[in-house]
């Protein structure tokens, strides 16, 4: 996935045509100057192990969060992104929020090795402020 994060950021650079998928994940890149430098250098970041914050697995919760948005899966979680994104006039910002929900449902999934239940989910997104 990370050759896709690099590729999509060159070909905006090179003044390439994008594919669909490299147009919704440049979207999200060109939200975060602070990775523009890490996605310039792949033969740097291609195999990098990150101790920190993964910049590759925070982008690629920005395209978990839009994809559930776009076919509103758990049903419900566009109204509650709507309503969100009028509350604090910052759809960016929104996502972040949402993103620490579904990592928070993930981990706990994981842990009792059940699948993410997407009614907790959606009831744990309906209860951000």
């Amino acid at each position: 996935m990370r050759k896709v994060f690099f590729d999509s950021f060159r070909k905006h650079h090179e003044k390439l045509p994008l594919e669909p998928l490299e147009a919704q994940i440049l979207d999200i890149i060109l939200l975060h100057p602070e990775y523009h430098p890490l996605l310039s250098q792949p033969d740097v970041y291609q195999e990098k192990d990150f101790n920190d914050t993964n910049p590759f697995l925070h982008l690629s919760l920005h395209l978990a969060i839009r994809e559930q948005i776009n076919t509103n899966r758990p049903a419900g979680i566009q109204t509650v992104f709507q309503h969100l994104s009028q509350k604090l006039h910052d759809p960016h910002a929104v996502e972040h929020k949402m993103m620490e929900c579904l990592t928070d449902i993930l981990s706990r999934a994981q842990q009792t090795g059940t699948m993410p239940d997407e009614k907790d989910y959606l009831e744990y997104l309906q209860r951000i402020t």
